[in-house]
């Protein structure tokens, strides 16, 4: 079990939770919650992935990366994983953002 942290800039506040998907093989559920007031630092969003397969960190910044060039919310995101591939986790990720916008979960 691998446990991986991220931060990223963001540009706007989060002011609603998401809960998507299921832990479950070749799945993955995501948490999206607002990010805790900074108390005047920069916004953020801070992901942590807690995976079942070690040494693909890299995968893991490469998708996060990528999600972050079009997000700039401030998000605490929580990531459980059991053998998602890349695809599953963007799917996933934009379901959560959608989910959050629309206030609820999926």
């Amino acid at each position: 079990m691998e446990h991986l942290t991220f931060d990223y800039p963001a540009q706007r506040a989060v002011t609603t939770r998401a809960h998507v998907g299921v832990v479950g093989s070749g799945d993955l559920e995501v948490l999206l919650s607002p990010a805790a007031d900074a108390g005047g630092s920069a916004l953020a969003a801070h992901v942590v992935v807690r995976t079942s397969v070690d040494g693909y960190s890299h995968i893991w910044k490469s998708v996060l990366d990528r999600f972050f060039t079009r997000y700039d919310g401030a998000a605490n995101i929580e990531i459980n994983d059991f053998g998602a591939t890349p695809g599953v986790v963007a799917l996933r990720l934009a379901e959560a953002v959608e989910a959050a916008e629309e206030g609820g979960s999926v």
